[in-house]
């Protein structure tokens, strides 16, 4: 369902401030501990309508980034056993609908492609306000999504057992993109 409302940004091409936005994930190891990462080459887009039945964002993340602070890790994780970045160097987002649920907080349903497999998923995101950048003079608008998905979803499987139905890394991925995105030119 997509609610049609007044939005509290300008409408137009809002550009992403990479140097105030992230893309994090974390996944259980052991069933102790999270391992955390992030994506280090990502761009983002938001096309902001007259209403949220015409807004849409997406994202395009660059896999051979991927950084857990431990390189063999991450060199594993480039390979085939994960990723495949030499093969699909990319994974990509983009939303379909987007719901206002009161207070700032969103859902944006959407396709997510990760190995070359496109499944649905649905991120909360938050609305952190908009503020004027006294740098720039530029006006930032901030949104803070999360998810959780399957990594089996997305030809993901590699595992170790460690015992009976237990194995080394957890099947649930939490995604979260914290985005900052300055105002459309005309609007600024």
């Amino acid at each position: 369902m997509t609610t049609v409302t007044d939005l509290p940004l300008a409408a137009g091409a809002w550009q992403l401030d990479q140097a105030h936005s992230g893309v994090h994930f974390k996944v259980r190891h052991l069933g102790l501990t999270n391992v955390r990462g992030r994506f280090n080459g990502f761009d983002a887009w938001l096309e902001v309508g007259e209403d949220l039945a015409t807004t849409r964002f997406g994202a395009i993340i660059e896999i051979a980034t991927v950084d857990t602070n431990q390189p063999d890790r991450d060199a594993h994780l480039r390979s085939t056993d994960f990723f495949s970045a030499e093969t699909r160097p990319t994974m990509t987002f983009e939303s379909t609908t987007i719901e206002d649920l009161g207070d700032g907080e969103y859902e944006a349903t959407g396709e997510l492609t990760i190995n070359g497999i496109t499944e649905p998923v649905t991120l909360r995101v938050e609305f952190t306000g908009v503020e004027l950048h006294p740098g720039d003079g530029l006006r930032h608008a901030g949104f803070i999504a999360t998810t959780q998905i399957l990594r089996d979803d997305f030809g993901i499987d590699f595992n170790m057992p460690l015992g009976v139905d237990k194995y080394a890394l957890g099947k649930k991925i939490d995604i979260e993109i914290d985005a900052q995105f300055t105002a459309p030119a005309a609007s600024a």
